[in-house]
């Protein structure tokens, strides 16, 4: 096992960290590779002052999957990861594509936004489903596509506070919020409003699905979006026991 990757995921990304102990032992590095490789784009946005900047990141990111070395604590171990055939590179380059999207000054339309989820929550579902030999991975895609959304409502206070808004504007103009004034003030009535209303585009992704208990943790994800969504705006802040109580329940019945 990477320690450095484990730790890297287990920091950053403590969902998938915990539903990634559901695979099988000699999936696992691959898998915590692919969710560090996540982090990595998602990061490629959060920390440059100008959105073109991002797509150089992006750039670089995309020259490691296609076969460039560098050295990287991610970078390294997912190009060994593609090599072996574990990872696909062209689900990792799609990723890479749909970033692209944060470049932009935000989503005109719902269906912009849930395309985008589609692509970036939901092809990470779709790529660990691969890794995992689930007979059909695009199954999981709307699974992925729902928790990237209850992430993202998660993560409006700390995108306000970067001065970002990734919810879509037709949405926000319905409640009388434009992107700078959800961004000025990310907890007010019309803002809580917004998210409930984007919590229902998530449950309405979610369906019932039985996976081999090999893929298990592809879609366990779906198991907190599920329990995230329904509580609409009202998102705590940390994961409680029973979070992860359930996760682990529809690991050992293989449901989510």
């Amino acid at each position: 096992m990477n320690e450095a990757i484990a730790a890297l995921v287990r920091r950053h990304d403590p969902d998938r960290f915990l539903t990634a102990l559901f695979a099988p032992p000699d999936k696992r590095e691959a898998l915590l590779t692919l969710y560090a490789f996540n982090h990595e784009l998602a990061r490629a946005r959060e920390v440059v002052s100008e959105p073109p900047l991002a797509l150089i990141r992006l750039q670089w990111w995309r020259e490691v999957v296609e076969g460039a070395y560098r050295r990287h604590e991610v970078a390294e171990p997912l190009r060994a990861a593609v090599d072996a055939g574990e990872l696909d590179r062209g689900d990792l380059l799609r990723l890479i594509d749909t970033r692209e999207a944060e470049a932009e000054p935000a989503f005109q339309t719902v269906t912009d936004w849930r395309g985008y989820l589609l692509g970036s929550a939901g092809g990470v579902a779709v790529a660990a489903g691969r890794l995992l030999g689930a007979p059909d991975p695009e199954t999981l895609r709307p699974l992925g596509a729902a928790y990237g959304i209850a992430g993202l409502l998660r993560s409006i206070p700390a995108h306000s506070r970067q001065g970002r808004c990734l919810l879509p504007a037709d949405i926000l103009a319905e409640h009388g919020l434009t992107p700078e004034s959800l961004i000025a003030a990310p907890s007010a009535m019309a803002a809580q409003a917004v998210a409930r209303r984007l919590a229902h585009e998530g449950l309405m992704l979610l369906g019932r699905a039985r996976l081999p208990r090999r893929a298990i943790a592809a879609g366990l994800p779906a198991v907190l979006a599920r329990r995230d969504l329904r509580r609409g705006s009202a998102l705590p802040r940390q994961r409680g026991i029973a979070d992860r109580l359930a996760v682990t329940f529809a690991g050992i019945v293989a449901r989510v």
